[in-house]
């Protein structure tokens, strides 16, 4: 399966060693939706991910993509310490360019 590098960047990124490289894979006006929550800019995104791996030890394995409505959408299995692991959940991405523009978890 071949996902954007951003994308890849997103999946593969390593709590905390990797939070800059995470965070310069978003667009400087991003948004990440999770939780009931937004995320804005990359930096709070890079706080967020960072206390959700601390709080969550999880991981992500993407399992399928498909572009819908110009939207990356990616199907994981996440596994951690979290009621109902593992679970499927779906990552909607936006992209412009190298950058990922928005990310709703769900």
């Amino acid at each position: 399966m071949q996902l954007p590098r951003p994308i890849q960047t997103y999946f593969t990124a390593r709590a905390p060693q990797d939070g800059d490289a995470l965070a310069a894979a978003f667009a400087p006006d991003a948004i990440v939706y999770d939780e009931g929550h937004d995320h804005r800019g990359p930096q709070a995104i890079r706080a967020w991910w960072l206390a959700a791996k601390a709080k969550y030890r999880h991981h992500a394995q993407p399992i399928d993509v498909t572009d819908t409505a110009g939207k990356t959408v990616v199907r994981a299995t996440v596994t951690g310490d979290f009621p109902g692991s593992p679970a499927v959940l779906t990552f909607t991405f936006g992209l412009a360019g190298d950058h990922i523009t928005d990310l709703e978890i769900g």
